[in-house]
């Protein structure tokens, strides 16, 4: 019988003494609790932007298993402003279409997509422990790094800050720092520590995921299953990764028992009744229950939760992961300008609501991909069941078939941060949406949109007259004009923003919309900049936010 066998060898990083350990000063602005992938993200983005960091783990090594698999395009948009995403995109697996069965036959496919003009595709699978590996060095090139085995026992929050109690192999410290951002998991001991705990619903379902190695002529993409021959009455789903490795996950019902599920001569019988051989090798084998919950706050005094210590949803629709790095996205501006004192604590409001209202969304469509593939009641099935016979035919009944919606970013429209149009616009970026890509040429060489924006305040016009910059509260805003500093070489930037003579948008440091007008008006960039910054503008809308979603 086959045992698991897995190709990859994990790094165990060493136990390195605290600086503090030997008496050196022990506050920091900023420590991160958990080295995991979103902690990375977070540690590597505030590095750039120049915030020392503090990183604690109490592990010794990366991930194990593929976990977090499918890095959506907005979540490989992030990576690339922090020089992370060309590996990442050359390793892993490149995908844009699924397809969907239903017992022995194919209901439709869809293209995630359909439209050329992107630097990122759809998706790119790419095992989560290869990513932390290579987040880890790009951390220490950035002169970052984890304090591996240093683990977090202890926690005081305070309105001006926090200390922290670690414990290491080589005894006990305290750090104290002016922000703690927990990173540490589905089972936060920081949350633990607080008395926060989940609002939302575990499902009983449970399922299997196994990785496997083998050579395959499959495609490249998303092969999902109700009611297979292979597995009568469940679902089943099928994903090639990097290195040969192939992601299964076949649902097993609410009274299986998971240890006994995961031996592999339980295992592989199931998996050679999908694939029709048996020649592969076993890499991982794990079995989950679909979780759907969110803590209602994630701004706590000076302790600010993001991943899944802040929210978790079920695998299918690859959201955890994804929300996790688009906290990060969220966060780091906006603490870098608390840090500076350019902007109030209270700018981290918009944090809290802007990520639960993402997280809310997550939810829901978590929660129906779920209720579809699993229904809980006679009727439910029966609803399912006709969905499912109709769909082969039906175009309007395929819109219904759910099999997990896959991640997008979220459009973060009642922001108390954006500025409301005054404008008629027929694009779809609206204030708070994230920008739309597109090729462009800059100097004379090829580029792409979202590299001229950056990571900072930037101002897109078709205005001939438009400056270079504009000085808005003490910084030098760049002014990127169509003609002048990029070139449009395909015309997709000017249909994607409905660009016209005089269209103006200012994007924030995360690549959302901020505001967008008819015409050049550097008074209303100012005012609109400083609303992004949380000087003016609003209230907190969390209860609004959570309503919406």
């Amino acid at each position: 019988m086959k045992q698991l066998n897995p190709s990859h060898v994990r790094p165990s990083f060493p136990f390195a003494r605290a600086p503090e350990q030997d008496g050196a000063p022990n506050h920091h602005p900023v420590v991160i609790v958990g080295g995991g992938m979103v902690g990375q993200t977070i540690a590597l983005d505030l590095i750039r932007k120049g915030v020392p960091v503090v990183v604690l783990e109490q592990g010794e090594t990366v991930s194990i298993g593929s976990r977090s698999l499918c890095q959506a395009k907005r979540t490989l948009e992030i990576w690339d402003r922090l020089g992370a995403a060309e590996w990442m995109v050359d390793k892993g697996v490149q995908w844009n279409i699924g397809k969907v069965f239903h017992r022995d036959g194919l209901l439709y496919e869809f293209n995630l997509l359909p439209e050329d003009g992107h630097q990122m595709p759809a998706f790119v699978n790419l095992q989560q422990y290869h990513m932390e590996e290579h987040l880890l060095e790009k951390l220490a090139a950035a002169g970052g790094a984890v304090r591996w085995r240093h683990r977090c026992v202890g926690i005081e929050n305070r309105p001006d800050g926090a200390t922290v109690q670690v414990e290491t192999p080589e005894g006990a410290y305290t750090l104290t720092c002016d922000w703690l951002i927990a990173c540490d998991g589905a089972k936060s001991g920081i949350r633990r520590q607080l008395g926060l705990d989940f609002d939302g619903k575990v499902f009983e379902d449970k399922f299997l995921i196994t990785d496997v190695r083998m050579t395959a002529p499959f495609p490249a993409e998303r092969w999902f299953w109700f009611e297979p021959p292979f597995h009568p009455g469940q679902t089943a789903l099928l994903h090639r990764q990097a290195d040969d490795i192939w992601r299964i996950d076949l649902q097993l019902g609410w009274d299986a028992d998971s240890e006994a599920e995961k031996a592999p001569e339980r295992v592989v019988p199931r998996i050679q009744a999908l694939l029709g051989h048996d020649n592969f090798e076993l890499e991982w084998i794990s079995v989950y229950v679909f979780q759907c919950r969110t803590l209602s706050r994630y701004v706590h005094d000076r302790v600010i939760f993001a991943g899944d210590a802040a929210h978790q949803v079920s695998p299918f629709g690859a959201r955890g992961g994804n929300a996790g790095v688009q906290d990060a996205d969220n966060l780091c501006w906006k603490l870098k300008l608390v840090l500076d004192g350019r902007a109030p604590a209270s700018l981290l409001e918009s944090y809290n609501d802007e990520r639960l209202y993402a997280a809310h969304e997550n939810i829901l469509n978590s929660t129906r991909a779920t209720d579809f593939m699993t229904p809980k009641s006679e009727a439910s099935r029966r609803m399912r069941d006709t969905v499912l016979a109709m769909a082969a035919d039906w175009p309007f009944a395929r819109a219904m078939v759910n099999s997990g919606r896959l991640s997008v970013p979220a459009h973060l429209v009642d922001s108390v941060l954006n500025t409301p149009d005054a404008d008629s616009f027929a694009a779809v970026v609206a204030p708070g949406s994230p920008a739309s890509d597109a090729p462009i040429a800059r100097a004379g060489a090829d580029d792409w949109f979202l590299h001229a924006i950056g990571d900072r305040f930037a101002v897109l016009t078709t205005a001939a007259d438009a400056p270079a910059t504009l000085d808005i509260e003490g910084e030098a805003v760049p002014v990127l004009t169509v003609g002048r500093d990029l070139v449009d070489t395909q015309g997709l930037l000017a249909r994607r923003y409905d660009l016209k003579p005089g269209t103006t948008y200012l994007f924030r440091p995360d690549q959302h919309v901020a505001a967008r007008w008819r015409a050049f008006d550097p008074a209303a960039i100012g005012a609109a900049m400083t609303r992004a910054m949380g000087k003016a503008g609003g209230q907190s809308k969390t209860e609004g936010a959570a309503h919406a979603a």
